[in-house]
């Protein structure tokens, strides 16, 4: 029998990705989706529509336990990967009541629903490195304290501790990723980078003038999704649960971002980027660096694609997905 696993946010990045490589490794996989997203296929399953005929997909919502617990009960997974969250901070910030709300209550729900009718599945929760904010050191490791800046990071350690707590009182294998950006030509037109690369392939092809960022200052360890979620399929391969900081060790600003996005389709940035006071966070977090020694040490793991090769991967693309347009 294969094992069967259960993703929450199948249709986001990260749950592509994860389910593309669970079926190379011969599991069946479910996915958890809202209504709306089976009721629009088109608009919420472009990630994964090439993978549709191979994969389980179940309606709920975070914000229902009784939805929650019947794709449990009738799934009962082997593993349980919960990636669904309100995850952009800027929107956090906006509207931090349903962040907080979705977040904490929709893992709680799910970590409930586990141990009622699946108690042996392994549990993994996609923390953030949101959750360290002001952090007191650099690098971020698994024992730096965290000091969340916005209602997101607060939601997720909440959740972390859900997680944490899950594991220590009723002794579940649940584990917490501690999962720096990572970035994909999957990722949501909303976040930073894919804004980058997006107008930097707009402004090549004569479709934009000009590209409106924040804090251009601000530094983040950048990775590649689709080597994150090797990792959290290694931490739920382990035979005992333990959290990891999942990073690449290198940071790189904003501004860095822009430069090397422009320069790769020979652009200059400064011509074009204009800094703009809308985008910048109420309380900033100016640099995020992840110490994934822990995760290379126990797991095998380090990451495969570097930032250069990230940025012009993402800008690539987005520049094949315009042109197939016009």
């Amino acid at each position: 029998m294969p094992k069967k696993a259960l993703i929450t946010g199948i249709t986001g990045q990260d749950g592509s990705y994860l389910a593309e490589l669970l079926l190379e490794k011969g599991y069946e996989v479910h996915g958890m989706v809202r209504r709306v997203a089976l009721e629009d296929p088109e608009h919420h399953l472009w990630r994964i529509k090439h993978i549709l005929d191979k994969i389980k997909l179940h309606p709920a919502s975070l914000e229902s336990y009784a939805s929650i617990f019947k794709v449990i009960e009738n799934v009962k997974p082997d593993e349980c990967y919960h990636l669904a969250a309100q995850s952009f901070v800027s929107y956090s910030f906006e509207d931090e009541f349903s962040t907080i709300n979705i977040n904490i209550n929709g893992t709680h729900f799910i970590l409930s629903a586990l141990k009622e009718k699946a108690p042996k599945c392994k549990f993994y929760f996609a923390a953030s490195s949101e959750m360290f904010g002001l952090a007191k050191e650099s690098p971020q490791n698994e024992n730096t304290p965290f000091h969340p800046r916005s209602p997101y990071g607060i939601s997720k350690v909440a959740g972390f501790y859900l997680t944490l707590n899950y594991r220590e009182a009723y002794g579940m294998f649940a584990v917490n990723g501690i999962c720096f950006n990572h970035e994909s030509p999957r990722r949501g037109f909303e976040f930073v980078s894919r804004k980058i690369t997006t107008t930097v392939a707009k402004i090549k092809l004569g479709l934009a003038d000009e590209l409106r960022l924040g804090n251009l200052e601000a530094r983040r360890d950048w990775g590649y999704a689709k080597d994150f979620v090797e990792a959290m399929w290694l931490m739920l391969q382990r035979d005992k649960p333990c959290d990891y900081v999942i990073a690449t060790g290198q940071t790189h600003s904003v501004k860095e971002f822009a430069q090397l996005a422009f320069s790769y389709v020979g652009l200059n940035w400064q011509d074009y980027v204009r800094v703009d006071e809308k985008f910048y966070r109420p309380a900033e977090v100016f640099e995020l660096k992840g110490d994934y020694s822990k995760a290379r040490r126990e797991l095998g793991w380090k990451p495969k694609v570097s930032f250069e090769g990230l940025v012009k991967m993402m800008v690539d693309s987005d520049l094949k997905l315009l042109k197939d347009k016009i």
